[in-house]
């Protein structure tokens, strides 16, 4: 039998509270999910997503930390003056980070003959390259485990469900935090058009203004007559990815940041935002600030919703964006799907504790429960509804219509391979 311990608020206001106080498990679901299908019915559908959708494949900062070693014979200092910092600052990656980045900068300044300053120097240069190389590694992860096929699994099943929207309302939009590759990985697999502010043919450049094009298809051969494919999604990596990185050919292009294949892709010249709190002031560079100014404009046009999935509220800068959207745009609605925090952190993530209608948060659990002939309840199958699993799963109405065509497509080309190989 399906049990559930769900929460749906409105502000602060508990909207399970207007079913009667008998209803069964499904009713109570049933009221999530008809809520989110309204959302989907507004023009412009926007998704914010952070570390939580692709955690399962990729570690946490908490566990980045757990596995940082260092090499007992080349990397003494390092490891001492990494210990050195955990010992005030806690285990926390982000906070050792930001105590590095501050010496370097300290020592940057320093003007003198001094050689222990230069060691000191060369010291912390060497232990942020090290870190943010490892962190690199970590999120260049191999698609073709068993944790990253089932994310990406995750991923395809959500493009599968929301790409395809009516020709007559915006395209789907995709921010994330995130700087691995399961967007593109589960948007290329399923052969569905995506703008990523990169264009170009053997070499790709960023250029901002590409997020205003759209693919659209010739509808008549005689006349000059467009209309916007269905099965396209726009992906802003507010914080960068993986397979960016600085060069000096620029072409004919302003911007000198440029997308490569994953197959030649080194930490060296990356351009990613790391997880340090410095990351804010990094954000007003390029070509941040243009992926930034998009989601700002993007949060500002009417009859918007922006769902928020696996972002925990702790980026100053990102948050900012949403609660200047909040307060200046009537018609929007933001959708979180997580746990509300506790009281001691209302300062930090206020948007949780606002009476405010247009905030909508969503959590809880749902399983099943038997009962045996002796009486005893057991319980399995226990799931998280605000997590991405779940979510892309049971939650999000099936948009694409087109899916029996899709699958008959993918069925045809799968078996004319496997003919050609007998």
């Amino acid at each position: 039998m399906l049990q559930v311990d769900i929460t749906i608020s409105q502000g602060t206001s508990d909207l399970l509270a207007s079913l009667k106080s008998d209803a069964k498990p499904e009713e109570k679901l049933d009221l999530v999910k008809n809520k989110i299908r309204e959302f989907f019915n507004l023009k412009n559908i926007n998704f914010l997503f952070g570390s939580g959708t692709s955690s399962s494949a990729i570690p946490t900062m908490d566990g980045l930390f757990k596995e940082l070693k260092f090499d007992k014979k080349k990397e003494i200092a390092e490891k001492e003056e990494f210990e050195c910092i955990v010992n005030k600052v806690g285990k926390n990656l982000e906070a050792t980070l930001e105590v590095m980045y501050s010496a370097r900068t300290y020592y940057d300044g320093i003007q003198t003959d001094d050689e222990s300053v230069e060691e000191y120097k060369k010291l912390y240069n060497r232990l942020i390259h090290r870190i943010e190389a490892y962190i690199f590694n970590s999120i260049n992860v191999d698609m073709t485990t068993d944790a990253s096929k089932k994310v990406l699994e995750y991923y395809k099943t959500f493009y599968q469900k929301i790409a395809l929207r009516n020709k007559d309302l915006s395209r789907i939009r995709v921010f994330t935090t995130n700087n691995d590759l399961f967007n593109e990985t589960a948007l290329d697999s399923l052969n569905i058009h995506y703008i990523n502010g990169f264009g170009g043919g053997l070499r790709k450049y960023f250029n901002p203004a590409l997020f205003n094009y759209t693919w659209s298809k010739r509808m008549d051969t005689s006349i000059d007559k467009y209309e916007p494919i269905e099965n396209m999604a726009y992906l802003y990596k507010i914080h960068g990815s993986i397979n960016w990185q600085e060069t000096e050919h620029k072409m004919n292009n302003y911007f000198n940041i440029e997308e490569l294949p994953p197959q030649q892709l080194s930490p060296e010249k990356s351009v990613l935002i790391y997880p340090t709190p410095t990351k804010q002031d990094k954000s007003l560079g390029v070509p941040y600030v243009d992926l930034f100014r998009e989601f700002q404009n993007k949060l500002l046009e009417p009859h918007s919703v922006l769902f928020v999935i696996g972002y925990g509220f702790n980026d100053r800068h990102v948050n900012d964006i949403i609660y200047r959207a909040l307060a200046t745009n009537s018609t929007i609605n933001v959708v979180i799907f997580s746990k509300k925090p506790g009281d001691d952190e209302k300062t930090k993530k206020p948007i949780f504790f606002i009476n405010d209608n247009r905030i909508f948060t969503i959590s809880g659990k749902v399983w099943n429960e038997e009962q045996d002939e002796s009486g005893k309840i057991t319980m399995s199958d226990e799931r998280t509804i605000n997590y991405f699993d779940y979510i892309v799963d049971e939650l999000l109405p099936n948009l694409d219509s087109f899916r029996k065509e899709e699958n008959m497509l993918e069925e045809f080309v799968k078996q004319l391979n496997e003919t050609k190989t007998v």
